[in-house]
């Protein structure tokens, strides 16, 4: 039989105490009980606790003093909160003071339950999650050690987090990490990009829909937060999100609880919610663009993903580990880099961050002669004062330079040259180019070539 785990409950309501240690107690759970801060400290001190629930307003004190505590004494034992009905801005601080989680008075039993189960996965006695993520979030240097830590910290918790860097930082990967090395690895990660959906469908795709409730609604549908249940929803690109959803989101996110299309009533539900864009969301709200009240409640946490160019040392790495991959992925030998190759990406500032550094080396094994790639093979664009300036003339849109599309026109026009001078044998096209007949048929499949 599994050994009882034991929670401390805080508060000074005899009420909400008999509530709290009957839910928990057919649990399995055995508690003690405090009606103050200083009663709270004493228990502390003299037992372990796999978990605490504390009151916001106590007697001697408020409940984010009794975080600060235990995450200064007792880091490893996560605090969740209980709030008055529409305390949003003190469950918040608690959350940035570390609180594992809130619920709101009148206390959702279920909404409870789900919080003390994921609390107890995380637990100092709980079995031990692997947090380590240098395989997966590549880069010794200081910068993405730091990003690292601050990962496998957050990733205990169930505040939301605000993952903010350029296009192509990976802040997807992040949001990914952050859900595997958490209590709800076992759930679902949904990730969402908020400006791919129209609008006239977002509130059903966030929230579902009941069969008949508008014309084409054939069935019932479950939303994005149902099946995140459990799990974790990644909002992509939320910068993105209209105003009226907006503020459909804040309430889900804020009650715990959605309502799809069609329905009367509203279902609980247990979902993380991380969120990222590479627009500047501060910037946003001072404009009217997006909610303050919204921006306050994702942004508990916030987490930079640094730029490549502000860890330039972990270039060489990154691009060992792509040509490995691409390598694989092609089923052909891993290329070598010259010298002049390795030292022209050292020098670029890569505007595009790691997927742009993936992007020039997938196109660069293509072009590639001997299985070598050498700096004219790269087609980097030539940078003057941080300004990106393209490697042949051509009519720009706006004075952007589409990097992207300008070398797949290179590598395309190589690869059909390759295969006129051929006169179409794709294995002979793929001699003359220096890549395997598998590698040819990917990038021909890639490029919409076949």
């Amino acid at each position: 039989m599994t050994p009882p785990s034991h929670a401390l409950i805080v508060d000074d309501e005899p009420d909400i105490c008999e509530l709290l240690e009957l839910t928990l107690g057919r649990m399995n759970i055995e508690t003690r009980a405090a009606t103050n801060l200083a009663q709270a400290r004493e228990l502390l001190a003299q037992y372990r606790f796999d978990l605490c629930l504390t009151d916001m307003k106590l007697p001697d004190g408020n409940g984010v003093e009794l975080v600060e505590h235990i995450q200064q004494h007792y880091p490893k034992t996560p605090v969740a909160m209980i709030t008055a009905h529409g305390s949003m801005e003190w469950a918040i601080k608690a959350l940035k003071a570390g609180a594992f989680d809130f619920v709101s008075k009148p206390v959702d039993l279920q909404i409870l339950r789900n919080l003390v189960n994921t609390a107890l996965r995380v637990s100092e006695n709980s079995p031990r999650l692997d947090r380590r993520s240098r395989d997966e979030l590549l880069g010794d240097s200081k910068l993405m050690q730091h990003t690292r830590a601050t990962i496998a910290k957050v990733a205990r918790s169930q505040a939301p987090i605000y993952i903010s860097g350029e296009s192509g930082t990976g802040k997807e990967l992040v949001a990914k990490l952050i859900h595997n090395k958490g209590p709800r690895a076992n759930g679902s990660f949904v990730p969402v990009n908020c400006g791919a959906i129209p609008d006239e469908l977002m509130e059903s795709e966030f929230f579902g829909h009941k069969k008949g409730s508008f014309t084409g609604a054939i069935a019932d549908k479950k939303g994005l937060f149902q099946v995140a249940d459990g799990g974790t929803l990644f909002l992509d690109e939320v910068a993105d999100l209209p105003l009226h959803m907006q503020v459909k989101l804040l309430r889900a996110i804020q009650e715990k609880a959605i309502r799809p299309v069609g329905e009367a009533r509203e279902i609980s539900i247990d979902v993380r919610i991380l969120s990222a864009t590479h627009k500047n969301l501060s910037n946003l709200v001072e404009n009217g663009h997006f909610r303050q009240d919204l921006f306050y409640r994702i942004n508990v946490i916030q987490l930079p993903i640094p730029s490549l160019r502000e860890r330039s040392e972990d270039i060489p790495q990154l691009t060992k580990h792509t040509l490995s991959k691409l390598a694989q992925q092609m089923e052909q030998e891993k290329p070598s880099l010259a010298p002049d190759a390795a030292s022209a990406l050292n020098r670029y500032p890569f505007p595009g961050n790691v997927r742009e550094l993936e992007n020039i080396l997938e196109r660069a094994m293509t072009l590639c002669e001997d299985n070598t790639i050498r700096q004219r093979d790269l087609h980097l664009p030539e940078t003057t004062n941080s300004t990106l300036t393209p490697p042949m003339p051509g009519p720009l849109d706006s004075g952007k330079i589409h990097l992207e599309a300008h070398l797949g026109e290179i590598e395309k026009t190589a690869i059909l040259q390759a295969l006129e001078q051929t006169k179409y044998n794709k294995t002979a096209a793929a001699k003359l180019l220096g890549l395997s007949f598998r590698a040819l048929r990917y990038r021909l499949k890639k490029l919409g070539l076949e």
